[in-house]
Formats: structure tokens, C-alpha cells, sequence
């Protein structure tokens, strides 16, 4: 019977992973409406009590003071923390207290009106991202929204009833609720209760039904809350994988420019990709004359590109002149399947008479994409797209460019004069100012000069080259149209060189940003070591960037101070190590969010914040000084780069450094075994020698005689002393640091350490011969001197051992450069040359005793090599030409390279 292999299914496994990962945080529980006064904190205290009565733990953390007097009764009985308060322009406020919901940590707490805007000095903007510490930190949450706060439904929402709501909240908190539950009445009964005036005062109920809260209004929102309700359980419902599978190829894309109506087409985009279960991308064009843009107008690129990217899109941003075709390429390489675009309202001029609106040239350009296009809004009417014309305070003024552009003409003007007394053609005098128009275009800043050069030009033209000669007057009738089209020829050349000039420019900037990138990569690449990669990666920003940088590669909650550079004109940049600074780095780590300058979170700090992520753990935190300004768009998405290079070069020293840890264990429990192995062959020979002697004494003490007696009892002491020494190798084992072999090292006579071990050795061997030689001068050598004695005990005794009985050990101490050398010198046989590779270790593959063994496997070299190594010292032997073997190592004095490491 053949049997089918069964295969995990990987999204199974990633679907696992993902549970296990949010099992650490809170679950969130929103009470859902259409409108104020439906019942959403009177539903979510009730709920609430009823948790509480079942013995959980839970606090209320803030509702709104405004709430009617028959839902605030649920209050009783529940612990609370009071709110906390904000003097903001004079005017107390009170806001919900995170700091004091997260020491107490409850099991649940209740935190109304989730789309609030917190007042200034609070550490987040909104309340939601309240809500989102409190989840991380693995609190469940209780909340209310109603549905015009939801941010991809705010443009239905006033298209409905005609107001702009303007606190929202991102889509991602709903979807990430793990329970909604839906709260209605009727529209009829929801208006009743504001003419009774349980939801506002009588005058502004009154006002609030003609406007917002009419009867029309109501009905549609109670459809589209629901529809929204419907939608989550439809989709929790389906089988997502199955969907998944079918829309695998289903890709958007939005168009965004600086019109306000690109915010309508950002949210019908994320409404259709939520519909589809679709990835989205949100592209933006920058075009030549985007540096001609209002400020205005670049704010609300900024804030469309921050919606986009809220609501979940992947933010793309390229450069290019003609839109069309940039997105149309775009499109065809990243496998877009649908376009969404805003209605073009170009006004016709001469210049674009005969072109195309853009969304007619896109649809030209990309027949098989399906491209919707979303009307702009007919609220408001202010808003027009900018006219393709030079501002005049874009206009600088330089005498520099000023200089060149009168001596240009003049050259072109007397150049020309010599050309007609050569009688050379008036069109070669016409080319001779368009050439110089050209090289105007080409070496000063911006169109203006090209502009007024190329009229100057046919004012010239006119005034010195045609009769009446010196006079703006002109006879012959030909000559209108001759001034036109040179006219004419001039503006378009100096256009077309400023165009040019202008892409060449923006060319190198990205041929730089990926010179910078490849750059910074390729080190990273060979880069090894912590402390070097943040060096390098601080070098970079603050060259590129000319900021300060401070690098946390740890979190600074632990006490350790970031790795800061300080850029040029920073005034102090020590400031990103202040306890403040240190705060919103510890809450990046926390959070694995930005923060700081510039955000919506701790936006009071002197710097902004980026988590450098990887495999979803926050890696380390970049910090980039903000106090010559907030960073741009263009320079967050830059950073980001390099943010994802150095993660992946730090995820890459990660996985080194836990590979070199695996290594290290493996050779400790290798290193453990063969000692385990050591011991067990060591011990069991003496042992039974010692079993045997006493065994023989006590079974035969009336028939031994004398001297059989003490042979025997001779035996046993000498067994007993191996052993005794076989326990202090092992006790100086122990005394290393196991995790990184360091011993607590201090200044030690060497001659002292010598004379200890030397008496030692004496005691058992009092017959030998030792000489011992030592320099004149003191050499004090930074040391354990325990372990040290013990390994000179341990050769001395290894030299005695492989030597005759009528022979002499030599222990010579001397200085090196800047080590301390010990050697142990015997005339014996020598080491033969197979026990070399094995010579200091305590365990030979072939089976064969170690050199230093004289029973079992003997472990005396293998722990002296551990005792030098962990000194940072080196050891080694060698044969001697006169016959004998000399074993040597040498430790490094202190104030030497090899001290300390």
C-alpha cells in the first residue's frame, strides 16, 4: 500500500505563528454606532459590570463627561482612575491618564470615545494610539466609535451629510478589534431622545437635528454602520485562504498629486482593496515643476501620502515629467491589475490644446488595466490645479546669473553686427541669439532668464537688424511673423534646456541615493561586529543628512547610553541622551513604531524615532535630531532605506554571533563529554588499586609480613595522591568563567607562583632534581595565581613523570617583548611524534593514552591549555636537540595588546 506523503501547509504554519505572537497582546472589544446617543457606552458599561461581577479585574480609564445620567449609574461599584488634567490655552482639560492605566495594569479596562484628539502635552495625538500601548502591554480594552470616524468612509460620510468630519480613525484599529459589537435603535427613537434632551441641551438638540442629525442622515448611517458590521462577519466567515488564492493577482494603485480630492480616491481605494482582500500601492509623481508647488499645495501632499500610508497602502514616490507615462511604466513592471485616479480639470491653453487629459493618455497607454476614475468633490471649490506658470517669488535674483545673461547677448548682438557687414543672412543672426538664448538656458538658475533672454533677443533683433535700423519700427510686413517664430523657437529652446537641465539634476540625486544605498550595503557587507556597524551606520547619516544621530542597539530602559555623532551646527548633541530622549526610544522599542518629531506620539522630543525591524523584533532604534526642523517626506523614506540595510546587517551579526555561541557550546559539551570520559577511565584504576591494597591488608594483615605491608599501604597513599591531584585539576576547571573563559586576573610575582609550585611538587617527589632560573628584576604578571601554580604543578609533574629518576627539571622564567615566558624543561625520551596533534587534549580518537597519562586518559595538558587560553595566554611544546621536551607558555604583562582581550 503506497502512502501519500503529507505536507504541513505553510499557511497553517504562518497562521499559527501569527496566534502565538498576539497571544501576548490585550483583545480589543469596540461598541459600535451610527450616531451619538445610540447607546455605546451605556452597552459597553453594562458589559463591563457583568465582567466584574465574574471576578475580573477591571478599571474604568476614561468616559466622557457629557454621558446622560442614566448610563453614568453603571459607574457605581467600578474602580476608576481619575482623569488626567491639561491646562491648554487657559482652559483645563481632561484627558485619559496612560501612564497611570499602565502601572496599575488591569485586566480590562474601559477607555471611551476611541476617535478623541488628545489636547497638546499629552504623549500621543489620538486616543487610539492610547489604545494600542495598552493592548501591547497586554490589557484588554473596551472603546466606542460611531461610524463617521472611520477614515476610508469619510468622504461618504460628507458627501451625506454635508460636514467634514474631522476626527477619524484608521481602518486597521476596527479590523484589528477581535469583537464589534453592533449597538442600534431606530432613527425614530434616536430623534425622540434628542427632542427630550437625554443626549444634548434642548438648544442643541435642536440645532443638531437640522443639520447632522436629521432623519435623512440618520437612515443612511445606520446602512452604511451596518453594512460595515456585515462586512467584517462576511469576511471572517469565508474561507480567506480560498479567496486569497482565487484574488492572488489582484493589485491597486491610486494616484496621488497636491489636489485635495486625491484624499476621496485614497479611501475609495482602501475601501475596494478591504473589499477585494487586494495589496494596494499609493504612487506619487514628482515632477519638474514640483519645486514651483505652494506650500500649501506640499502640505497636502504630505498629508495625502500620510493617509495612504495609515490606511494601510504601500507608499511609492518617483520622479518623472510627463505622469502618464511614469505610471504607466510603473504599472506594467509591479503587475497592476487596477488604476485609481481623480478627474482631471485642466483648463485648455494653447500649449496642451491638442494633448490629452491624463486619464484619457493613461487608458491609452495601459488598454488592458482596468482604470477607475473617481469624481472630485463638489463641496468644495477652492481649490484649482496650478497653472503651469513661473511664480514670481520663485524668481531669485543674482548678479552672478544677471552678468551672464546681458554678456551673452552682448556677445550675440556684436557677433551678429559682424555678421552682417560679412552680408551673411538674417537667419544666421537669428540662429546666432537662439544659440545664445541656449547657452543662457543652460548656465543660470531657473526659466526666468531664459525667458527674458530670448525677448531681449528679438527686441535686439529687431532694433539693430532691420530697417529703419535703431528703431523698434519695422517696414517690411514679414517681419511680425519672423519675430514670432523667433520668439517662439527661443521660449521653447530655453524651455526645453531648462527641462533637461532640471532631469539631469533630479538623474543624479537618484543615481546618488543608490550610489549611497549600494555604498552603504557593501560595507555593511563586510562590516563585523556591533560597535562597528553602528559606527558606520552613524557616519553615514550624519554625512548624508547633517545631523546629529544617536544609534540604541539595546534598549535604553536597561541604563546604556545610544552611540551618538554629533552633525555639524548641531549646538548640543548630547541632548539625545537625556533621560526625555531616552523615553521615546524606550517607547519604540516598546511599540515598534515611530515617535517624536514630527509624528503624532511624543511629538515634543528633539528627535525623530525609527525601530530598525527584523523578522518583526525591533532590532534597534535610530534617532535623527530634529532641531533644525522636521524631516520631509523624501528624507524619512531615505532613512528608511538605510534603516533596512542596517537591519539586515544587524539581523546578519545576530545570526553570526548565535552561530559562534552555538559553536562555543558545542565545543564546551564535546570538551564536557571527553572530561566526563577522562574521568571515568582515571578514576577507575586507582580506585580499584586502592579496593586491592586495603582488600589484601585487611583479608591477610596476620600473615603479610613487613614489608609486603607497606608496599602495600605504599600503594595506597600513592593512589591516594593521584587522586588528591586529579580533584585539583578539576577544581581549577571550575574556577574559569564558563560563559566567556575569563579568570579575575591581578598582579602576581611570578618567582612567588614558581616557589609555590615547586615546593608542591617537592613534598611528593622529594628525591628529584629541580633547578630553578629567574630573571634579576621583579616581573609581575596580571594572573590567577591559583590556576597558574596549578599548571606548572601539573608540567612539572608531567616532566617527572617522562624522565629518569637521576635526571633534572629546569623551570626558567624570562621576559619577552611584552609577555612573561614559563618553561618546563626535562631530559627525557622526548614527544613522540604521533601524541603532537593530540598533545593537549584529553581525548585521542585512536584510543591511545594522552602524553601526560600514566593511568587512563589523563586530563593534566588539556587543562593547562584551558588555564593559558583563559588567560589570553599561549602554550606549546617542543623536543630539544639534546634529548628531553621543553613545554612553555607565556602570558601577556599588563599594558600589553593582548591584556584585557
Amino acid at each position: 500500500m503506497e502512502i501519500e506523503e503529507v505536507r504541513p501547509d505553510p499557511d497553517a504554519i504562518l497562521d499559527e505563528i501569527r496566534a502565538h505572537q498576539e497571544t501576548d497582546c490585550g483583545k480589543l472589544k469596540i461598541f459600535f454606532g451610527y450616531a451619538a446617543g445610540v447607546g455605546k457606552t451605556y452597552a459597553m458599561l453594562d458589559d463591563a459590570q457583568e465582567q466584574y461581577r465574574c471576578g475580573k479585574n477591571v478599571l474604568v480609564g476614561y468616559i466622557e463627561p457629557h454621558t446622560r445620567p442614566d448610563t453614568m449609574q453603571f459607574l457605581q461599584g467600578l474602580p476608576a482612575i481619575p482623569p488626567r488634567k491639561i491646562l491648554y490655552r487657559n482652559i483645563e482639560l481632561q484627558e485619559f491618564d496612560l501612564d497611570e492605566a499602565l502601572r496599575r495594569r488591569p485586566e480590562l479596562i474601559l477607555v471611551d470615545e476611541l476617535a478623541h484628539t488628545n489636547a497638546e502635552g499629552v504623549r500621543n495625538r489620538k486616543r487610539f494610539q492610547d489604545i494600542e500601548e495598552l493592548l501591547n502591554a497586554g490589557i484588554d480594552v473596551y472603546t466606542t466609535v460611531n461610524v463617521q470616524h472611520m477614515e476610508s468612509l469619510n468622504d461618504v460620510i460628507e458627501d451625506i451629510t454635508k460636514v467634514r468630519v474631522k476626527e477619524t480613525v484608521p481602518d486597521y484599529i476596527f479590523e484589528r478589534a477581535d469583537m464589534i459589537k453592533l449597538v442600534d435603535i431606530e432613527p425614530q427613537e434616536l430623534l425622540r431622545r434628542f427632542e427630550e434632551g437625554k443626549i444634548y441641551r434642548p438648544d442643541q438638540a435642536q440645532t443638531a437635528m437640522l443639520n447632522f442629525f436629521s432623519l435623512a442622515n440618520l437612515k443612511l448611517l445606520r446602512e452604511i454602520a451596518m453594512r460595515k458590521a456585515a462586512d467584517r462577519i462576511s469576511n471572517e466567515n469565508q474561507n480567506e485562504r480560498r479567496l486569497s488564492q482565487k484574488l492572488a493577482n489582484t493589485k491597486m494603485l491610486v494616484c496621488i498629486g497636491p489636489s485635495p480630492s486625491s484624499a476621496r480616491c485614497i479611501r475609495w481605494t482602501a475601501r475596494a482593496a478591504d473589499a477585494f482582500h487586494a495589496h494596494w500601492v499609493a504612487l506619487y509623481v514628482e515632477r519638474i515643476e514640483n519645486n514651483d508647488l505652494t506650500e500649501e499645495q506640499q502640505k497636502t501632499i504630505r498629508t495625502n501620502l500620510d493617509l495612504a500610508e495609515k490606511l494601510g497602502a504601500e507608499v511609492v514616490t518617483l520622479s518623472g515629467h510627463d505622469i502618464a507615462e511614469t505610471v504607466s511604466e510603473y504599472a506594467k513592471l509591479s503587475g497592476i491589475t487596477n488604476i485609481v485616479v481623480g478627474k482631471s480639470r485642466n483648463k485648455k491653453s494653447i500649449s496642451s490644446l491638442f494633448e490629452l487629459d491624463f486619464e484619457d493618455k493613461l487608458i491609452s497607454l495601459l488598454p488592458n488595466i482596468e482604470i477607475y476614475i473617481i469624481p472630485g468633490t463638489t463641496i468644495r471649490r477652492n481649490y484649482k490645479k496650478p497653472r503651469k506658470t513661473i511664480p514670481i517669488k520663485k524668481f531669485n535674483f543674482t548678479w552672478l546669473d544677471f552678468t551672464k545673461t546681458m554678456g551673452l547677448l552682448t556677445a550675440a548682438t556684436v557677433l551678429s553686427l559682424g555678421l552682417r557687414r560679412l552680408d551673411i543672412g538674417d537667419q544666421n543672426i537669428i540662429m546666432a541669439y537662439i544659440l545664445s538664448v541656449l547657452i543662457i538656458s543652460r548656465i543660470t538658475t531657473g526659466h526666468v532668464y531664459g525667458v527674458i533672454a530670448s525677448v531681449i533677443s528679438v527686441l535686439a533683433f529687431n532694433f539693430f537688424f532691420t530697417e529703419p535700423y535703431y528703431t523698434f519700427n519695422t517696414i517690411q510686413a514679414g517681419y511680425s511673423v519672423t519675430f514670432l517664430i523667433m520668439l517662439l523657437a527661443a521660449l521653447i529652446t530655453s524651455t526645453l534646456t531648462v527641462r533637461i537641465k532640471t532631469q539631469a539634476s533630479l538623474a543624479v540625486q537618484r543615481e546618488r541615493r543608490t550610489e549611497v544605498l549600494y555604498e552603504i550595503n557593501k560595507k555593511l557587507l563586510i562590516t563585523r561586529g556591533l560597535e562597528q556597524i553602528v559606527a558606520l551606520t552613524n557616519e553615514y547619516i550624519v554625512n548624508l543628512f547633517g545631523r546629529s544621530v544617536v544609534f540604541f542597539a539595546t534598549d535604553p530602559e536597561l541604563g546604556d547610553d545610544g552611540s551618538m555623532m554629533q552633525g555639524p551646527g548641531d549646538v548640543d548633541g548630547s541632548v539625545l541622551n537625556s533621560a526625555d530622549e531616552k523615553a521615546v526610544a524606550h517607547w519604540v522599542f516598546l511599540n515598534q513604531k515611530r515617535a517624536g518629531a514630527g509624528t503624532d506620539t511624543l511629538m515634543g522630543a528633539s528627535a525623530f524615532y525609527m525601530p530598525v525591524i527584523s523578522q518583526g523584533k525591533v532590532l534597534a532604534v535610530l534617532g535623527i535630531s530634529c532641531l533644525k526642523g522636521t524631516l520631509d517626506h523624501n528624507t524619512r523614506l531615505f532613512l528608511r532605506m538605510i534603516a533596512s540595510q542596517v537591519a539586515m546587517s544587524l539581523e546578519r551579526q545576530r545570526l553570526s554571533d548565535e552561530q559562534r555561541s552555538i559553536i562555543v557550546e558545542a565545543e564546551k559539551e564535546k570538551m564536557r563529554s571527553n572530561l566526563l570520559r577522562a574521568i571515568a577511565h582515571d578514576l577507575r584504576t586507582p580506585l580499584a588499586g586502592i579496593l586491592g591494597a586495603s582488600s589484601a591488608i585487611r583479608d591477610n594483615k596476620n600473615t603479610l609480613d613487613e614489608k609486603t605491608c607497606e608496599k602495600l599501604n605504599g600503594d595506597i597513599q600513592e593512589e591516594a595522591q593521584w587522586l588528591l591531584r586529579m580533584v585539583e585539576n578539576l577544581l581549577s576547571v571550575t574556577r574559569i568563567n564558563e560563559s566567556a573563559s575569563k579568570v579575575t586576573k591581578s598582579p602576581e610575582a611570578a618567582e612567588e607562583v614558581i616557589a609555590e609550585a615547586v615546593g608542591r611538587i617537592k613534598k611528593r617527589f622529594p628525591q628529584r632534581k629541580m633547578i630553578v632560573r629567574v630573571p634579576d628584576e621583579l616581573l609581575e604578571v596580571p594572573m590567577d595565581g591559583t590556576l597558574i601554580a596549578q599548571v606548572l604543578i601539573n608540567l612539572l609533574e608531567n616532566a617527572i613523570k617522562h624522565s629518569t629518576d637521576d635526571s633534572f627539571v629546569e623551570v626558567i622564567l624570562k621576559k619577552t617583548g611584552e609577555n612573561a615566558m614559563f618553561q618546563v624543561l626535562d631530559h627525557g625520551k622526548g614527544i613522540a611524534d604521533e601524541d603532537y596533534p593530540y598533545l593537549f587534549t584529553s581525548y585521542v580518537p585512536n584510543g591511545n593514552k594522552s602524553s601526560d597519562s600514566s593511568r587512563g586518559m589523563g586530563i593534566g595538558l588539556s587543562i593547562c591549555m584551558t588555564i593559558i587560553k583563559a588567560h589570553n595566554g599561549t602554550m606549546e611544546a617542543y623536543n630539544r636537540l639534546e634529548g628531553g621536551a621543553v613545554f612553555q607558555f607565556s602570558l601577556p604583562l599588563e599594558g600589553s595588546e593582548s591584556y584585557g582581550y
